[in-house]
């Protein structure tokens, strides 16, 4: 702040000069006495000068309206929504969030660095402010092939940048608690460069945590318990619970929320549709999650906002005060949380779940062409399994955690596996698509439903292979096929037919299209996974199989290289 915008700020503190905008009678939130004021909002120059009474060039009439800060997202994969930085904006502003903490490791993983600059430069089209975690394990393990590698001497010219708020999600958790050589460097670089760290450790307890924690890691999101999340609150760690299209942990967690623990929880969406959010919404069905559960709404808006901005530094938002950003939604109650309108640093963004500005593209061209695939066949689609017991991903609804079992499978005479009509286990399979490896690895999934066609998709955490998952091995590969053709994305189909297709160039991560035109292509493919191939109704058909491929998320998944135990960090036999 220079001192001539110094001075405009006290001036208009001070009621000696007009505000350039007022917010005239909001019912205000005071988070940090977890209180409700009555006022006028003064903003200057983006900032927040005061609240009282005020006059200003403009005045808004808030008519009682609640006034809170804007929200924050602590943490959320771009990618996963399907669409663009620009696009993601337009979609959440509506919704009160003004803030995001995002990694794009996704997007990463695929086109390197490179990834990330199109992010970076494509945020810059929307009002949405978004703080950039730059990402940590690319790849995720080495028990995969991502398209690209990114080491400690990778991170070192960028991790000081501006734009780079810290070190994202720290998923190679085995590396850190094994203090290896390559995770440490990466997490001194973090640490000299006052950086906080991101954490990912699911089912992790006891001294191996102690151990995680110790290397200064700052938050986690992969809670998915009471007792994980007051484990981890009481080592120091900031939980971020999560509400997303398929982790739904949020209010699970709320139980184990107190006026006592509060300040250390937050809310994060991970993983978000399109879809999700135009039915449902963003931070704002967060609230309303919260509060249905009885959390008190001033606790809830805290963990929207207030607690996030103090987890990651941001000085300059998370609460309606003197010098701050002007982020403030407005809203029409504190159970509904309907918001009614939404202003960015001092700028009216949205208005009635309507988004103002303009949604200005950059150019994705960097990202395009990323499917280098060799000698893909049907026939790399056989699996031969020598014995009638083989062991199965089982899928748990309602998140990404699967579970290993074994079952009784059907062979033909040269011990392949035969899909039974009478049992919920098809084939899924992990095509790699970055180096021409000509890797494809088969293993089996039970759980899913399916009795028809075949689903591919070129979103596969963390490295993003191409997954397919079908009842035949000619339907599987006519769907990879004709996947490559519309440059990746999402592919349905039946007898040689295609039923629905959802092309996403951006890296094979996301559309150039709108939420909307995104929204109405993937409600449909879900209703046909669903109503014509048979997938079970409680599961996300599509999110679901992009984390069959994650081998830090327990306890089986599926990579190019193989069938992968994550309890036992390390592949597996098909034969049990």
């Amino acid at each position: 702040m220079n001192k001539a915008l110094q001075k405009k700020l006290i001036d208009v503190a001070a009621g000696r000069v007009l505000a350039d905008l007022v917010i005239k009678g909001c019912m205000v939130i005071d988070v940090y006495n977890a209180a409700v004021i009555k006022g006028d909002i003064a903003i200057c120059e983006g900032l927040i000068a005061g609240v009282g009474q005020y006059s200003g060039c403009r005045e808004i009439d808030a008519n009682g309206l609640f006034a809170a800060p804007g929200f924050i997202d602590s943490h959320i994969h771009i990618e996963s929504s399907y669409v663009s930085p620009e696009e993601l904006g337009r979609l959440i502003v509506p919704h009160g969030t003004t803030t995001i903490i995002a990694d794009p490791h996704e997007i990463t993983n695929v086109c390197g660095l490179s990834g990330l600059e199109y992010m970076i430069e494509a945020s810059k089209g929307s009002v949405l402010d978004i703080k950039w975690m730059l990402p940590s394990c690319v790849p995720s393990t080495p028990f995969e092939h991502s398209g690209a590698t990114v080491a400690a001497e990778d991170m070192e010219p960028i991790i000081g940048r501006s734009e780079i708020l810290g070190l994202g999600e720290f998923m190679n958790f085995p590396g850190v608690v094994s203090a290896d050589k390559s995770v440490l460097d990466k997490l001194e670089l973090a640490m000299r460069f006052g950086k906080p760290v991101d954490g990912h450790s699911p089912g992790l307890a006891g001294n191996d945590l102690n151990a995680y924690i110790s290397a200064g890691i700052h938050t986690d999101h992969e809670c998915s318990t009471v007792d994980e999340m007051q484990d981890r609150i009481s080592r120091g760690i900031y939980v971020l619970m999560r509400q997303g299209s398929t982790c739904h942990n949020l209010l699970d967690l709320l139980k184990g929320v107190t006026q006592q623990n509060s300040r250390r929880c937050l809310l994060c969406s991970d993983d978000c549709q399109a879809k999700t959010i135009l039915n449902e919404g963003h931070i704002d069905h967060h609230l309303r999650l919260c509060t249905g559960a009885g959390i008190h709404p001033v606790m809830a808006i805290q963990m929207a906002t207030l607690n996030a901005a103090e987890c990651y530094g941001l000085k300059d938002r998370g609460a309606i005060a003197p010098g701050l950003r002007a982020d403030i939604v407005l809203l029409d109650n504190l159970t509904d949380f309907n918001v009614k309108k939404v202003i960015v640093a001092g700028q009216e963004a949205a208005s009635e779940g309507n988004y103002l500005l303009p949604v200005v593209q950059h150019d994705m061209t960097a990202t395009m062409g990323s499917f280098h695939i060799k000698n893909f066949s049907k026939d790399k689609l056989r699996l031969t399994v020598h014995s009638d017991k083989a062991h199965v991903i089982t899928v748990i609804p309602g998140g990404v955690v699967t579970r290993k079992e074994t079952a009784i499978i059907k062979r033909d005479k040269a011990n392949n596996f035969v899909y039974d009509p009478e049992k919920d286990i098809v084939k899924i399979a992990v095509v790699e698509r970055h180096h021409e490896t000509g890797n494809v690895a088969v293993a089996l999934l039970k759980g899913y439903g399916m009795k028809r066609g075949a689903i591919a998709v070129s979103i596969a955490h963390d490295s993003h292979n191409i997954i397919v998952v079908g009842v035949s091995d000619d339907e599987m590969a006519f769907a990879v096929q004709q996947l490559i053709v519309q440059d990746g994305g999402i592919v349905i189909v039946q007898d040689h037919n295609i039923l629905e297709g959802l092309p996403m160039p951006i890296a094979g991560l996301m559309s150039d299209q709108s939420g909307f035109w995104v929204e109405e292509k993937l409600s449909r493919i879900h209703h046909l996974a669903v109503n014509s191939l048979g997938v079970h109704s409680e599961l996300e058909p599509v999110m679901l199989l992009c984390f069959m491929a994650l081998p830090v998320i327990p306890e089986i998944k599926l990579t190019d290289m193989g069938l992968f135990d994550v309890e036992k960090f390390d592949f597996i036999s098909i034969e049990a």
